[in-house]
């Protein structure tokens, strides 16, 4: 949605460096140079500063560090602008709080982002610690209308595409954990869960859910977290800002959701996947159910599958469950 605050924050971005007059801003906007005073103070309220010169106009001096609604929405390239985000103090679980709006016939797609989840989880219930500390909290919602069996490889290629957005917006190398998991050299920095309303015959509501540990807590990870946990502040050089961030993560999303839909995704699946996959060529054990596959990881294939190579050469398939890494003698 084009709020004026977020047209007048979209110009200034676009000439970050120089100065806006205040007649170019009204134009822009189609208002009085008194309406974008105002909103400017309004802006003001929520943390950005404004360096004024007579006769040159406005520049953007100062931008709130944390995530910030009107600054995403401007940071959005043109082509993803019709999506709509609502960004909340707190709520329960983002992913929940998306499946209301849905079941409440909020069109899609849009975003659901928090400073803080009450009730953030995993898979399998687990509990997300979702502390107001700058990390990101983020459900997509959409309507997608497609057949329940070409749900599984939605999170891999969600997965696989978030990957290579952090890859080259952070200049770092992530990797990727079947099923679900996005790591940095064995600790886990974030995780991925999609949940879907289904009717007889197809998808009718879909959520996908991120949540992704962007600054490393401020006394450390504490307890096992100390051994399992990191964030992207440790592995990147320089600040992190989350609101260009969000912005370019919106916009991949979409595009990849778009891609998934028309079903031209498939090809670039396995090779995507490979370019991240932590596991490839390790020895992992599986849990599918009470069933306990061991093997050596051998990438995914068209449904999403995890291949295990057994000693013997033959292929196990893993659909779901839990995986392991193997460990080594010594170790």
């Amino acid at each position: 949605m084009n709020t004026p605050e977020t047209l007048i924050l979209r110009e200034l971005l676009a000439h970050e460096k120089t100065f806006v007059s205040g007649t170019a801003l009204a134009a822009k906007a189609g208002m009085s140079r008194v309406a974008i005073w105002q909103h400017m103070e309004k802006l003001r309220s929520q943390g950005f500063e404004f360096e004024a010169v007579r006769s040159r106009g406005y520049r953007l001096s100062v931008r709130p560090e944390g995530l910030n609604s009107t600054l995403i929405r401007a940071f959005l390239p043109l082509r993803d602008r019709g999506l709509t985000l609502t960004l909340l103090d707190h709520v329960d679980s983002t992913n929940d709080e998306a499946a209301r709006e849905l079941a409440n016939g909020r069109s899609d797609p849009f975003l659901i982002l928090a400073h803080r989840q009450l009730g953030g989880r995993g898979r399998f219930g687990r509990r997300w610690m979702s502390e107001p500390n700058g990390n990101l909290y983020a459900s997509f919602a959409f309507r997608p209308r497609i057949e329940p069996v070409r749900m599984p490889t939605f999170t891999l290629w969600m997965g696989a595409n978030l990957c290579d957005l952090i890859a080259n917006f952070f200049r770092v190398t992530p990797g990727l954990k079947w099923p679900n998991d996005l790591v940095f050299n064995g600790r886990k920095a974030g995780g991925m869960l999609t949940e879907a309303r289904i009717d007889s015959d197809q998808i009718r509501d879909l959520v996908f859910g991120l949540g992704l540990n962007l600054r490393t807590p401020a006394g450390g990870w504490q307890g096992e977290l100390a051994l399992r946990a990191t964030a992207l502040d440790a592995h990147v050089e320089g600040p992190i800002d989350i609101n260009k961030f969000t912005a370019a993560l919106a916009g991949r999303v979409l595009l990849a959701y778009e891609r998934f839909l028309r079903g031209d995704h498939t090809p670039s699946l396995a090779d995507l996947w490979n370019r991240y996959d932590v596991l490839r060529g390790q020895r992992v054990t599986g849990l599918q159910g009470e069933q306990r596959l061991t093997g050596i990881a051998s990438g995914i294939d068209e449904e999403g599958c995890l291949l295990l190579r057994s000693e013997r050469g033959g292929i196990e398939r893993l659909r779901a469950g839990e995986v392991t890494l193997e460990k080594k003698p010594g170790s």
